[in-house]
C-alpha cells in the first residue's frame, strides 16, 4: 500500500500567519480562508480540479495590500508539495494542460525538476477583478515555483474577462500538477531523471 502523500506547513512572519495542510492524492476537498475572497475562490478551484485536499488559513496584512498574503500562501503551498512528494520516486514529473474558460484559454506546463524557473506570459486587457490585481497571480506563481523548485511556464493564449483569465490559469495549473505528481507504474520506485536525483 502506498504511503499517503501529505504535508502540513506553518509559517509566521511579521506580515502573515499561515497554516496549510495538503493531501496530494485527495478528492478535491478544500477549506480556504485567506482574507482575500477572490484568492480563496482561486485556491478552491485549484484544489477541486487538481484532486488535491487543501486546508489553508492565513491571517495577513490585507489592510495594507493583498501582496504578502498571496505571495506567502504561494510559498507555503510550494513547500507543502515539495515535502509531500519527498524524493519524487515514481512520479511522472512532467505535466501540461490547456484550459478554456469561456473566451479565455490558458496553457500551463510544469516540470518537477528540482530547479526553480518561471516563464509567465499573461497580458489581459483588464487587470482587476474588483480590488484584486491580476499581477498577483504572477507573484503567486513565482513564489510557488521557487518554493517547490519546479519549472513553471504559464501563458495566456487569449482572453478578455479578468476573472476568466485568472480562473483558467489556476485550473490549468491544477491539472498540469495533477499529471506531474501522478505515479507512473512503469517507473515505480525510480527517480525520473538520469541524474538519479531531482
Amino acid at each position: 500500500m502506498l504511503a499517503i502523500r501529505t504535508a502540513t506547513i506553518a509559517r509566521k512572519t511579521a506580515e502573515t500567519d499561515i497554516k496549510l495542510t495538503l493531501v496530494v492524492d485527495g478528492s478535491g476537498r478544500s477549506t480556504v480562508a485567506t482574507g482575500v475572497p477572490f484568492f480563496d475562490h482561486m485556491l478552491t478551484l485549484f484544489a477541486k480540479h487538481g484532486h488535491f485536499d487543501l486546508d489553508v488559513t492565513c491571517v495577513g496584512d490585507v489592510a495594507v495590500d493583498y501582496h504578502h498574503t498571496v505571495e506567502d500562501v504561494g510559498i507555503v503551498l510550494g513547500e507543502a508539495f515539495k515535502k509531500a512528494l519527498g524524493d519524487k520516486k515514481g512520479i511522472v514529473r512532467y505535466g501540461f494542460f490547456y484550459l478554456p474558460m469561456d473566451e479565455a484559454l490558458a496553457r500551463v506546463v510544469v516540470d518537477l525538476s528540482g530547479r526553480a524557473a518561471l516563464v509567465y506570459e499573461v497580458v489581459s486587457p483588464t487587470m482587476y477583478v474588483r480590488d484584486f490585481n491580476l499581477i498577483l497571480v504572477k507573484e503567486f506563481a513565482r513564489a510557488f515555483s521557487n518554493a517547490l523548485a519546479c519549472n513553471l511556464h504559464v501563458k495566456l493564449e487569449y482572453g478578455e474577462e479578468p476573472h476568466h483569465v485568472a480562473e483558467a490559469i489556476f485550473k490549468a495549473l491544477a491539472r498540469a500538477l495533477d499529471a506531474a505528481v501522478s505515479l507512473d507504474p512503469r517507473g515505480a520506485g525510480q527517480i525520473p531523471s538520469t541524474k538519479g536525483v531531482i
